[in-house]
């Protein structure tokens, strides 16, 4: 299921936007927070809970741009926040406890929809908001980093991966549906 193309002729169609990649945003740093909290714990993990906290420092970086672009334009985020960042962190902790190779599908699998979602959006706008447009692709190409790392980690190799890659990534399209509208 792909994320349908709109024109953003309106300033609700880009407020939408804006409500739907803090959402995003917000979601990517619960989902590594997570994460970190099963890898943590234990030495043998270190170096994929390093590695994660990058990611997460990456996703941050686009959160705290977003949460000022909504106060600029005066976008109120998504009434579904608390439940992302439970669903975020659960989903993170629930794919580490499965083992590395089964957090790299998970990053692999939400940083594919995300890239394509930003580039969707950056394409969109590209003639009405330029500036908005570029920064759509700078975190396209973070998030395009963030699935290469994930791929060269071994997502494809895990036990299950198709289903697993299936489930989450039709989780992250039915949370931008709900976000455009909640």
């Amino acid at each position: 299921m792909k994320p349908r193309l709109k024109k953003a002729t309106t300033p609700r169609r880009v407020a939408e936007m804006l409500r739907v990649d803090h959402a995003g945003e917000y979601g990517a740093v619960a989902i590594y927070r997570g994460q970190q909290a099963v890898f943590s714990r234990s030495p043998a993990t270190a170096a994929i809970a390093a590695q994660l906290a990058e990611m997460e420092a990456e996703e941050q970086k686009h959160l705290d741009a977003f949460d000022t672009l909504l106060v600029e334009r005066e976008v109120r985020p998504t009434a579904m926040t608390p439940i992302w960042n439970v669903a975020g962190y659960g989903l993170g902790v629930v794919t580490a406890l499965m083992g590395e190779k089964a957090a790299h599908v998970c990053t692999e699998a939400v940083e594919t929809v995300i890239e394509q979602h930003y580039d969707e959006q950056a394409k969109e706008i590209a003639d009405v908001e330029p500036e908005l447009a570029d920064t759509f692709r700078e975190f396209r190409e973070d998030e395009l980093h963030h699935r290469d790392i994930a791929v060269e980690g071994g997502a494809h190799d895990a036990p299950g991966y198709p289903v697993l890659s299936r489930l989450i990534r039709a989780g992250c399209l039915a949370a931008i549906r709900i976000t455009e509208r909640v």
